[in-house]
């Protein structure tokens, strides 16, 4: 207590005099209104540039929170242009003219659901497609699935929002298909080769075959309709049984480039199912 009066006596002259500046000031920016406008002035921009360096400080702390919000937005405007995008392709689709565009009376039979590839392997032993349509979507398992080119395979397992395609490129699928404008069928295999090509077992020898004759499914099970394109013969050979022959046919799907693809439902499938069930 001693150290402050030691100190505010050895000072008191300054003390008086900024009390004195102070009160003259005052009264000279109270009475006088030109002064009075230089202070306001100059007060004013003192504080702008406080409030400016303050919200420069602040504003950096807050660029994390901005940046996360910048980064939110631009994902969803991103999910927003790929769904306008996949849209864009399903009308180009619909309205593109169809290689695998079937009669009127074939097509009422059958519901189409368009999907897209998310997942694919042609190398491996066994070969699956992972489409982005799942239960939500209609699909369901057993339907066929194709694309502008042929037949790709059948939907195996279905989840929600995805389903998963046995692909043709795997021997656990069997499709029955004949030679186009002819009744002689046979049970078509992928032999673990080349992606570009499959095996057509047990066809009749007494029917010729030729090199670029076209191979359609044969329409004999609800999975298929009649009629849709598989692929061409590239060789007949002779089968390990005499009375048949294996033919080689080029796919005329190209597994290696799918895209858009379709899940074929047939109609009466549930209706054959009971049919053939029956004893």
């Amino acid at each position: 207590m001693r150290n402050l009066i030691d100190f505010l006596v050895r000072h008191f002259s300054w003390f008086v005099f900024l009390f004195y500046l102070v009160i003259s000031c005052f009264l000279l920016f109270q009475n006088n209104p030109y002064q009075q406008y230089v202070y306001l002035t100059s007060a004013n921009n003192v504080s702008a540039s406080t409030y400016k360096a303050v919200s420069n400080v602040t504003s950096y702390f807050d660029l994390q929170s901005i940046n996360q919000d910048l980064h939110e937005r631009n994902a969803l405007l991103e999910m927003e242009v790929i769904n306008l995008k996949r849209q864009l392709n399903d009308y180009k689709i619909l309205n593109t003219t169809d290689t695998l565009a079937l009669p009127d009376s074939v097509a009422s039979n059958f519901t189409y659901h368009f999907a897209t590839v998310i997942n694919n392997s042609i190398s491996k032993t066994m070969n699956y497609i992972t489409i982005d349509k799942g239960e939500v979507d209609g699909i369901e398992p057993e339907m066929g699935v194709v694309d502008q080119n042929g037949v790709v395979g059948i939907v195996s397992v279905v989840s929600k929002n995805a389903a998963r395609v046995i692909s043709l490129l795997n021997p656990n699928m069997r499709l029955s298909c004949k030679v186009k404008n002819s009744d002689s069928f046979g049970s078509m295999i992928w032999d673990g080769k080349s992606p570009y090509y499959a095996i057509l077992e047990e066809m009749p020898r007494h029917i010729k075959y030729m090199k670029g004759d076209t191979i359609v499914t044969s329409g004999y099970s609800s999975v298929f309709p009649a009629g849709l394109i598989v692929g061409t013969i590239d060789e007949v050979d002779k089968s390990r049984d005499d009375n048949f022959y294996s033919l080689k046919v080029k796919l005329s799907t190209d597994f290696t480039r799918l895209g858009t693809v379709r899940a074929i439902k047939s109609n009466m499938a549930d209706e054959l199912k009971t049919i053939e069930s029956e004893n």
